[in-house]
């Protein structure tokens, strides 16, 4: 903790939480001083600026608590959720619940696609944004990270063919003068 001057202005430097601040004062050093010795007790007082302290809830934790509380006894597509946890808590093994971010998100998205279809990612960063929806519901977090982070485009295009049944049905159901041009259709696709 210090304080510094620079292009005229007098400037604090602390750390909170582990991280480092550094706020601009102004050109008076005696301000500067007072507000440094301001920030060391809201700092020791852990009344910092309203910086909440957060419950040290691990990922796996707050999953787990999800899919007994909330997902088996209300959705019908619990056993989809519980596969998409048991994915997600390998991905965010050993992860505080405060300290996963959008980007980690991202890289999840990323490090999933490769495995599996978009629609199947998907699924899965739903249920992480839901988590963090009804973790910030029940007064664990602050903000979802999960928020902003957009979905993959999904493929749902099914290629189907006829089967040799349904072709005879259809050219049976055929007046003489389309049946040339069904069989025409049928065999150039």
């Amino acid at each position: 903790m210090g304080l510094f001057k620079k292009h005229g202005n007098w400037y604090i430097d602390y750390y909170l939480h582990g991280r480092r601040k550094r706020e601009m004062i102004g050109p008076n050093k005696r301000q500067a001083e007072l507000v440094l010795q301001k920030r060391k007790v809201q700092i020791a007082e852990n009344k910092f600026l309203d910086v909440r302290r957060y419950e040290r809830i691990k990922f796996k934790t707050m999953a787990d608590t999800y899919l007994e509380s909330y997902s088996r006894p209300n959705k019908r597509s619990s056993a989809r959720d519980a596969n998409s946890i048991k994915n997600l808590s390998v991905f965010f093994e050993g992860r505080y619940l405060h300290d996963i971010t959008s980007l980690d998100i991202e890289q999840y998205k990323i490090h999933r696609s490769r495995k599996v279809t978009n629609a199947t990612v998907n699924r899965e960063i739903a249920c992480l944004k839901h988590i963090f929806t009804k973790a910030i519901e029940w007064g664990k977090i602050d903000k979802n990270p999960g928020a902003k982070v957009k979905l993959l485009r999904e493929r749902n295009v099914r290629v189907r063919y006829l089967e040799e049944e349904e072709i005879e049905g259809l050219c049976k159901a055929c007046p003489e003068h389309l049946k040339p041009i069904v069989i025409v259709a049928l065999n150039t696709g």
